[in-house]
């Protein structure tokens, strides 16, 4: 493991993360959009995250139970929309209702609000994580000048 690979795979976790709550906080603030440009009812998108180099959780394990290099970060796979269907409510008084019902998005606030506080306690874990990495990095460098 180089000396500044901590702080690369810990900068990878705060990078995701933010995109995390940053689309969290787009659904929630979607939650009761019933037109988009699209047509249609918002829906719910979720982040997909991958291990950088694309290696199993199984293989990275194994690499650092061998004192191999571990794994190096994580990365943004992609956003997907959430297929389920969309709520019902009955509103005839709604421009969208269609026979009194309108199609509402997909999105449930309690989950949001779930992955809201676990993307930022992940961050947080990252910054926390950096920082260690950064103190022993500096520590590192200052032994090898004998101070």
């Amino acid at each position: 493991m180089g000396l500044f690979d901590g702080l690369s795979i810990s900068a990878s976790g705060l990078t995701a993360n933010r995109l995390w709550m940053d689309v969290t906080a787009n659904n929630i603030a979607n939650a009761n959009t019933t037109r988009t440009p699209q047509g249609g009812p918002y829906r719910d998108e979720e982040v997909v995250f991958s291990p950088v180099g694309g290696s199993a959780f199984g293989q990275a394990l194994s690499q650092a139970m061998g004192g191999q290099s571990p794994g190096a970060g994580v990365q943004v796979q992609s956003i997907v929309q959430d297929p389920s269907p969309f709520k019902l409510v009955y509103d005839p008084s709604n421009p969208d209702a269609v026979n009194g019902y309108v199609q509402m998005p997909n999105v449930d606030i309690t989950t949001e609000m779930l992955n809201m506080v676990t993307a930022s306690r992940a961050y947080q874990a990252n910054v926390t994580a950096f920082n260690a990495a950064k103190t022993m990095d500096v520590q590192s460098i200052d032994l090898g000048k004998g101070v």
